[in-house]
C-alpha cells in the first residue's frame, strides 16, 4: 500500500526514510495549514536546534480554506539568504558539507513563487544526490480518510511525535547539546554523506 505524504521542506529524517523505502504518493488537493513542515525545516546549530521558516503571503480570510498548492511564498526580503548562511554555520565543519554544497548552494539563490513547487524540489534535489530513483506521484482529489493509502499526512504537523525515531548517528554538536532526533535531511547528509541511502533504508518504519 502506497503512503500518502506532503511535501515538504527539506523532508525531516523519518519523512525521508519512508520515501526511500516504499511507493507513496504526494497529497496536492488538502488545504494549507500553519505550523507545520510545510513550510519549515529544523537544523542543528552550535546553540542547539534551530528552525528555519520560509515566509508565505498573508491568507487572510482565507486562511484555512486556501489550497496548499496555492500559497505564494513572501519574497520582500532575501530569507533564503539568511537560510543558507545559517546552514552554512551550522554544518561547515561537519564531514561532508563541502561535498554537497556546490550542488545545494542553486537552491538557495534561484527565486521561488509556489511554496508547494520549491518544496517538491527540495525533495528532488536530494533524491538525486542520493542517486533516489523514484517518481512523484499526486493525488487527484481530497480525501479525509482515504482506504486505498497508508495515511500519513500528519507526520507534516511539526507538533506532533514522529513516526519513527531514527536510529542516531554522530551530530557536528552532540557533544554539546547531545543527539537531536529526526532534523532535516540535510542534517543527515551533511553528516553521514555516501551512507545516508543506506542509513535511510534500514531505518523501521
Amino acid at each position: 500500500m502506497k503512503s500518502l505524504l506532503h511535501p515538504t521542506y527539506f523532508p525531516n529524517i523519518s519523512h525521508f526514510a519512508i520515501m526511500a523505502q516504499g511507493a507513496f504518493i504526494f497529497e496536492k488537493e488538502d488545504n494549507y495549514q500553519k505550523q507545520t513542515y510545510r513550510n519549515r525545516m529544523y537544523i542543528y546549530s552550535a546553540n542547539g536546534i534551530q528552525m528555519l521558516s520560509v515566509p508565505v503571503k498573508h491568507l487572510g480570510g482565507a486562511e484555512g480554506h486556501q489550497k496548499y498548492k496555492a500559497v505564494i511564498i513572501e519574497d520582500n526580503f532575501d530569507w533564503k539568504k539568511q537560510h543558507w548562511k545559517s546552514i552554512q554555520t551550522s554544518y561547515r565543519t561537519s564531514p561532508f558539507f563541502e561535498f554537497y554544497e556546490d550542488e545545494i548552494a542553486p537552491f538557495f539563490h534561484k527565486k521561488h513563487e509556489s511554496l508547494y513547487d520549491m518544496n517538491l524540489e527540495s525533495a528532488a534535489l536530494i533524491s538525486d544526490i542520493l542517486q533516489l530513483d523514484i517518481a512523484f506521484e499526486f493525488t487527484s482529489e481530497y480525501e479525509k480518510n482515504p482506504e486505498a493509502y497508508n495515511d500519513l499526512r500528519p507526520l507534516a504537523n511539526a507538533k506532533k511525535q514522529a513516526h519513527l525515531i531514527p536510529e542516531e548517528y554522530t551530530q557536528v554538536f552532540s557533544e554539546k547539546h547531545g543527539y537531536i532526533p529526526n532534523l532535516s535531511i540535510l542534517d543527515l547528509l551533511f553528516n553521514e554523506g555516501p551512507n545516508t541511502l543506506n542509513y535511510l533504508e534500514r531505518q523501521q518504519i
